[in-house]
């Protein structure tokens, strides 16, 4: 099965997971105390990663997950969570502050359980790469 199959089984039903999951809020840094973005709101959503136009969605903006070279984007930072062997990934809390977990590459120690998730970070390659067609499924 090819990637695009992979976005279809991934993503597929993802409004309906939406409705019934609380906003996943991604936390980072130090202590985790940066806001860097909702992960599952839409993408119209100004807090949402998936909102290329808001602070959180950009690609070119330093501070969010998508910039490559940013302390949060990048492959090779341990404040990222496509970084491999990441101990200091970004944390997933919802609004009442509950945490489900690490968002992280790092498949060791307290990776986040919540499948709508996982799919983006085990298909992170076909995710920066198809970046705007991804978008589209949120």
């Amino acid at each position: 099965m090819g990637a695009a199959g992979l976005l279809v089984l991934g993503t597929a039903g993802t409004s309906a997971l939406q409705a019934q999951e609380p906003e996943f809020l991604l936390y980072g840094g130090k202590g985790q105390t940066q806001f860097l973005g909702c992960l599952n709101c839409s993408r119209f959503d100004k807090s949402s990663v998936w909102n290329k136009l808001g602070p959180h969605g950009s690609e070119f903006d330093e501070a969010t997950i998508w910039s490559k070279t940013g302390v949060y984007g990048s492959q090779y930072s341990s404040l990222s969570p496509w970084h491999r062997h990441s101990t200091e990934a970004p944390e997933i809390r919802d609004r009442d502050g509950k945490s489900y977990g690490r968002f992280t590459r790092n498949q060791h120690g307290d990776r986040t359980k919540v499948e709508s998730l996982l799919w983006i970070l085990e298909n992170y390659d076909y995710v920066i790469e198809n970046l705007n067609d991804v978008r589209l499924e949120y």
